[in-house]
């Protein structure tokens, strides 16, 4: 499989987590503005209210803030929504975009007092960039060297004061030192379907789509806990009860339209069941290893393990031992599939441990 078809395999699927080129045309829209706005995450939310009234208070600066969790469930509209809490200038980028110390150095000498700067995808910025930012964060200050061999010397320009946010999917990946400078590290967790319910009217109002309760309830329990799959979802029915019916999304709108894009009431669709039945039918269930699973189904190894297994990992459909992948007793359920007790993970890693 070459890299465009392996693209085209799962960027276009409709409940991949990452940000798409179709989401740019309304998620902007639909984003709230203030945490009164913001619909969920209740417990980060009470701490960065109780930290930002307190700066607001002292006439300080937030400190930096590690934002982290699944991709789709709010980081960078958090983001936006802190520096407009603060009153203050809010500057995007990427750890992918800073190539080089220069690139970051511009970003932090056109800050202004107090001002965020966004980083999302952080874990992914190069080491040599990310050796600068560890005194900007520490002493608003960056350390830049003039000239080169015994001629060289160290100059520290100071900095206005700033709160860097940086946001990541993979907490791990952080090196100690960077993670030790930030002051706040807030996880972001998977959404309840009651949460995504009001998120998803709030978009239906928004988009003036006529909509019950019912179906935006339906719609939520099929999202993968995430916003960003909702919204995309919502604009999915849409179409079909404009088509199919007087365009008001109904419980019986909603469940046909989902039903025809093969989305199941957990939020699997028709390439999460071929990855769980493989397992089961070609393997007896597990332990299967990720290179053997791949070539089976015809995916690459990094698109299984990051677009496909995170979700069933988190409703407990796969569990992985020291053999491989093994597909568990919840999944055999969900499929309809006569459960064989040797299969279950669990037995598999006992049988490693004697």
């Amino acid at each position: 499989m070459n890299d465009y078809e392996n693209e085209m395999s799962y960027e276009d699927r409709i409940l991949e987590t990452t940000y798409t080129a179709e989401d740019s045309e309304t998620e902007f829209s639909l984003r709230p503005r203030t945490l009164d706005e913001y619909i969920g995450q209740e417990k980060a939310k009470e701490i960065l209210k109780i930290y930002i009234d307190a700066v607001k208070m002292r006439g300080d600066t937030l400190d930096h803030v590690l934002l982290y969790g699944p991709p789709g469930l709010g980081k960078t509209t958090l983001s936006a929504i802190i520096a407009a809490e603060l009153g203050v200038n809010f500057r995007v980028t990427s750890g992918p975009a800073i190539e080089k110390q220069g690139d970051l150095a511009a970003l932090l000498t056109n800050l202004g007092q107090g001002d965020v700067l966004f980083i999302d995808e952080i874990h992914r910025l190069n080491r040599n960039v990310e050796e600068i930012l560890y005194p900007a964060m520490e002493d608003f200050a960056l350390d830049i060297i003039i000239g080169k061999g015994p001629a060289a010397r160290s100059i520290r320009l100071p900095l206005q004061r700033f709160t860097l946010i940086g946001a990541t999917t993979r907490a791990g990946q952080l090196t100690t030192p960077l993670r030790d400078r930030f002051g706040v590290l807030l996880r972001l967790e998977l959404y309840s379907p009651r949460e995504l319910a009001q998120i998803v009217i709030r978009s239906a109002g928004i988009l003036e789509i006529p909509i019950t309760e019912e179906g935006a309830l339906e719609i939520a329990s099929r999202s993968r806990g995430t916003p960003r799959i909702a919204n995309r979802l919502l604009k999915r029915v849409r179409d079909y009860a404009q088509v199919k019916g007087d365009g008001h999304i109904t419980l019986e709108s909603a469940s046909a339209a989902l039903h025809m894009l093969e989305i199941d009431e957990l939020g699997l669709d028709n390439t999460d069941r071929r990855m769980l039945e493989t397992i089961i039918h070609f393997y007896n269930g597990g332990p299967v290893g990720l290179e053997t699973l791949s070539a089976t189904i015809g995916e690459e190894a990094i698109t299984l393990e990051d677009v496909y297994e995170p979700y069933l990992m988190q409703i407990g459909f796969i569990s992985r031992t020291p053999r491989g992948r093994c597909v568990t007793k919840l999944a055999y359920e969900h499929l309809g599939i006569p459960y064989r007790p040797d299969s279950d993970a669990s037995s598999n890693q006992i049988s490693i441990e004697e």
